[in-house]
């Protein structure tokens, strides 16, 4: 290419990133807006966040007249807002795993293994089930044609998920953090989503693998990556921290933090599954002490930039959405899938805190807390739409699932005072502990 040429395409490159910018100001303005109204209506600030991504797309904004929606995003510049969304979603994956308390398990260790396993164990089942009935008009995105074991597992694992971010807000936004429902709903959300990632993962690896031995080759892969990552960098970490933060050297410490995210992101890429997974353990190995210096200097930054960054792949959900792209037999669909959504979760949360001897006033409340899907959910109906396996009506239908099941929460939980009476009632062969409240300080 001449130099002429090259100069010609430079304003052109110089006015995709400035659109792009542009359209990041809206969607951070319209989120903040939204975000702010929701905690009103009993409802999540991400809520408002996700419906301003919506609104911004081709459900609301592209329905009035001159295309709005594709002057502010137009399609050149939406490779650029998805490689900044990246950005922002394994950012937040790391904090995730890095905030995984483990201790939030021990007042908690048998019933929260119950309702975690049963409400998952429920869910995918019911999802699969629900996938006979989609599958036949479902089965082909952008003329490629998916394979029912690959649509059922992930169908099963999408209704799965609960999101436990989203549920620490929650809890904390309506003062149940000290009630026994709410620590035991996070130590089982928090065991949900591992066992949930650990099945998107392999949905993940059967969609990119080629064959029988392309699978066990990606599967080999990740077990030596887990124990690389716990065996060999976990220890590292614990040394290198220790070492930096006692020179009080945190912005080494910072930039370091996030080239091992941005690292580990790209070796599960190159493995064969999907960049969050890499994010997410990272996190997890993270050493957590020393604990106020750590969250001061490092974890604040990065949420601070997670905050700025998370909204871009709001909008990228939002673009992906087109209610107006729904029939009447797609209406149906959605009926089924928030129907059985919420019976899986409900009905395998519910059953287990019964007989470990909850009320069925708590009972209830925690099978409402574990049905929150939120921004878990969306990134899962994210990587299946990289990965090929959902249309745009399944997706759209499935983010409104994320949404109805969230956004059910708030409204429908019992005062924390009929909590707290509920919480004198002794779990079945467990004894007090002094951990109970360990949970009440996640998401605060």
């Amino acid at each position: 290419m001449t130099d002429l040429a090259l100069k010609s395409l430079a304003p052109h490159a110089d006015l995709q990133v400035a659109t792009m910018m542009a359209g990041i100001a809206f969607v951070l303005l319209v989120g903040l807006a939204l975000g702010s109204l929701a905690p009103r209506f009993r409802q999540p600030a991400v809520i408002g966040e996700v419906l301003a991504g919506i609104a911004l797309g081709p459900s609301l904004l592209g329905q009035f007249p001159g295309d709005l929606t594709h002057k502010l995003f137009p399609m050149e510049s939406r490779p650029l807002l998805n490689a900044v969304s990246q950005v922002g979603l394994v950012l937040f994956m790391f904090m995730v795993g890095w905030e995984f308390e483990k201790r939030m398990l021990r007042p908690h260790r048998g019933l929260a293994a119950a309702v975690s396993t049963s409400s998952v164990a429920c869910a995918f089942g019911l999802g699969v089930l629900v996938a006979l009935f989609l599958y036949p008009h479902h089965d082909t995105v952008a003329g490629h044609h998916i394979g029912f074991l690959t649509f059922s597992m992930f169908m099963g694992a999408a209704m799965s998920v609960t999101a436990f971010p989203v549920l620490a807000r929650i809890i904390t936004d309506s003062r149940i953090g000290h009630t026994r429902v709410g620590t035991l709903s996070l130590a089982s959300a928090a065991v949900d989503d591992i066992l949930a990632w650990c099945m998107l993962a392999y949905v993940s690896a059967l969609v990119t693998s080629g064959s029988g031995r392309d699978l066990a080759q990606v599967l080999v892969l990740s077990a030596c990556y887990v124990a690389l990552m716990f065996l060999a960098v976990r220890p590292l970490m614990s040394r290198v921290i220790a070492f930096l933060a006692g020179r009080g050297q945190w912005k080494g410490l910072l930039v370091l933090l996030a080239s091992g995210v941005f690292l580990s992101a790209y070796a599960t890429t190159w493995i064969g599954i999907h960049s969050i997974f890499g994010a997410f353990l990272f996190g997890f190995i993270m050493p957590r002490e020393p604990a106020r210096e750590l969250v001061e200097n490092l974890r604040k930054p990065l949420d601070n930039i997670s905050t700025v960054l998370m909204p871009v792949f709001f909008i990228i959900t939002g673009l992906g959405v087109d209610i107006n792209g729904l029939g009447g037999r797609q209406y149906v669909e959605l009926l089924a899938i928030v129907a059985v959504a919420c019976l899986g979760k409900l009905a395998g949360a519910m059953v287990p805190a019964r007989i470990y001897g909850l009320s069925w006033v708590e009972s209830r409340a925690l099978g409402l807390l574990m049905n929150t899907r939120g921004l878990t959910e969306l990134i899962i109906l994210n990587t299946a739409v990289q990965l090929g396996v959902l249309d745009t009506q399944m997706f759209t239908m499935m983010v409104i699932m994320a949404l109805v099941t969230t956004a059910l929460a708030g409204p429908l939980l019992p005062k924390s005072s009929v909590l707290v009476a509920g919480s004198t009632v002794p779990i079945a062969t467990r004894k007090p502990s002094d951990d109970e409240s360990a949970g009440s300080r996640v998401g605060a």
